[in-house]
C-alpha cells in the first residue's frame, strides 16, 4: 500500500522496538498484586504506591517536550528509557518503603520516553504521512500490551514477580540500544534567541502560550482530550464493578478487553490510511462522539451483547480518534516547541490514568445509575465541541510541507536534518 510504504523506515524498525518493549512492560499493571503479595502491603498502601506511580507516569508525560525541545528528542528518549530500565530492573532488591520513591521516578521516566518517542516521530515524519506513522507505532505498542499482561502472568505465578520488573528494565534499556541504532539523528528542536515562531506567533523565547493562541483548534482538542480519557478508562476501573454487580464475570471482561484489542490490531492502522486526506478535527470528533455512544448502550439494557456492542463502539472511537489527534497536534506546532506540544497531547491522553477511577468510582458508589449517562454525555459533548471547532476553524499549517499525497518538499523544515535516503 503506497501511503504505508510512504512510512520511513526508521519509523518501522521504532515500531519493532516498541513492540517488544510493550511485551515487556508489564510490572506497572501487576503493582497492586505484587505491593499486596510478596511485599506484604494492605490494599490502602498499595493503592497509595499505584497512585503515585500513576502521577509519576502522568507528570512525565507533561513534561518530555519540555527536555526534547531543550536537548534534542531522540538524546531525551535514551535517557529516560535507560534511566527507567536501570530503576526497575532495581526493584526486587528495593526495600519495600523505598518503593514509594523508585516506582513514581521510573514511572516519570517512562512517561518522558513516551512523550519523547512521540516528538521524535513527529520531527522525523513530514506532514501527511504523520497519521499513518502514528498509526504503526500505535499498532505494534498495542499489539505488545496484547501478549504483555497473559505472558506477565505466567511469569509471575510459575516463577515470580521480581522477574516482571527485571524483564521490564532490560526491556526499557534493550529500546534505548535500538532506537540509538535504527533512528538516524537529527538537529534537536531547540530554543533559538532572536527568532519568530512561524508567521510571526509565539517565538521561541516566547514560550508555548503564544503558539497555542494562534492555534485555537489545538486549545478546543486538548481539553476534549482529558474529558474522553476519563470517560474512555472506566472501562477499566467502574466498567468491571457494573459488570460484576450484573452477574458477568471476570472471564466476560476478559473477553470483552480481547475485543478490544482485536478491533484494534485489525483497524488502527487501516483506517489512518484511509482517512488521512479527511478533516483531522472533524475525524476526532467523530471518534469522541462514538466513545460516549458506547457508554450510552448501557442505558439501553445490560447483558453481554450490549457489553459486546459497547465494547466495540468505545474501540472504534479510539481507532478514529487517537492517532489523528497526535498527528494533528504534530502537525500544528511550530518548529520549536514540537515536543512541547506532544507534551501537552501526551499528558492530556492519559490523564484518565490518575482521574479515571477516583471520579467514576466515586459516583458510581453515590449514584450507580448517573455514571453511563454521564460518560455518554461527556463523550458525545466533547466529541461535538471538536466537530465544531473542525467546521469554524481554518487549519494551520505552521511547515512548508505540502498536502498529503504531494511530491516531497525540496528542502526540509528548518532545524532538521532529512533522512539519510538509505535508511528510508
Amino acid at each position: 500500500m503506497r501511503a504505508l510504504r510512504e512510512v520511513p523506515r526508521a519509523v518501522w524498525l521504532l515500531a519493532c522496538g516498541t513492540f517488544v518493549n510493550m511485551v515487556v512492560s508489564v510490572g506497572f499493571a501487576f503493582v497492586f498484586l505484587y505491593a499486596t503479595g510478596p511485599r506484604g502491603l494492605g490494599a490502602g498502601a498499595a493503592g497509595v504506591l499505584v497512585g503515585v506511580g500513576g502521577a509519576g507516569l502522568v507528570a512525565g508525560n507533561f513534561t518530555g517536550g519540555w527536555y526534547g525541545d531543550r536537548f534534542g528528542h531522540r538524546r531525551v528518549l535514551l535517557c529516560a528509557a535507560v534511566v527507567a530500565g536501570v530503576l526497575l530492573a532495581a526493584v526486587p532488591g528495593v526495600p519495600t518503603p523505598a518503593l514509594y520513591g523508585v516506582l513514581p521516578v521510573a514511572q516519570y521516566a517512562s512517561g518522558v520516553q513516551r512523550a519523547a518517542q512521540s516528538a521524535l516521530v513527529a520531527v522525523i515524519v513530514p506532514e501527511g504521512v504523520r497519521r499513518q506513522a502514528f498509526a504503526v507505532v500505535r499498532a505494534a505498542a498495542n499489539g505488545g500490551f496484547t501478549v504483555g499482561p497473559v505472558l506477565g502472568a505466567l511469569v509471575a505465578t510459575r516463577f515470580s514477580y521480581d522477574w516482571l520488573y527485571v524483564g521490564e528494565g532490560v526491556g526499557s534499556v534493550g529500546l534505548a540500544w535500538w532506537t540509538a541504532r535504527v533512528v538516524p539523528a537529527v538537529r534537536g528542536v531547540t530554543r533559538r534567541r532572536g527568532r519568530s515562531g512561524p508567521g510571526g506567533h509565539g517565538g521561541p523565547d516566547g514560550g508555548v502560550r503564544g503558539a497555542l493562541r494562534a492555534r485555537p483548534g489545538v486549545l478546543v482538542l486538548l481539553p476534549a482530550i482529558v474529558v474522553i480519557d476519563v470517560v474512555y478508562r472506566q472501562q477499566y476501573s467502574t466498567f468491571p464493578v457494573f459488570l460484576a454487580d450484573h452477574g458477568m464475570d471476570a472471564r466476560v471482561y476478559g473477553t470483552l478487553l480481547a475485543v478490544n484489542g482485536g478491533i484494534l490490531l485489525c483497524l488502527e492502522v487501516p483506517v489512518a490510511v484511509v482517512l488521512r486526506k479527511r478533516s483531522p478535527l472533524r475525524v476526532v470528533g467523530v471518534g469522541l462522539v462514538l466513545v460516549g455512544a458506547g457508554y450510552g448502550v448501557l442505558l439501553v439494557g445490560v447483558g453481554v451483547g450490549s457489553a459486546v456492542v459497547m465494547m466495540a463502539l468505545l474501540t472504534l472511537g479510539e481507532a478514529l480518534y487517537k492517532t489523528t489527534a497526535t498527528a494533528y497536534v504534530a502537525d500544528q506546532a511550530p518548529e520549536h516547541v514540537v515536543g512541547r506540544f506532544q507534551s501537552l497531547y501526551a499528558g492530556a491522553s492519559i490523564s484518565g490514568v490518575v482521574l479515571a477511577a477516583p471520579l467514576g468510582g466515586g459516583l458510581y458508589a453515590v449514584a450507580p445509575g448517573v455514571v453511563w449517562p454521564v460518560c455518554a454525555a461527556l463523550g458525545v459533548g466533547a466529541g461535538v465541541a471538536v466537530l465544531v471547532a473542525g467546521r469554524v476553524l481554518r487549519p494551520r499549517r505552521p511547515y512548508p510541507f505540502p498536502s498529503p499525497g504531494a511530491a516531497a518538499p525540496s528542502t526540509p523544515p528548518r532545524g532538521l536534518r532529512p533522512l539519510d535516503p538509505g535508511r528510508r
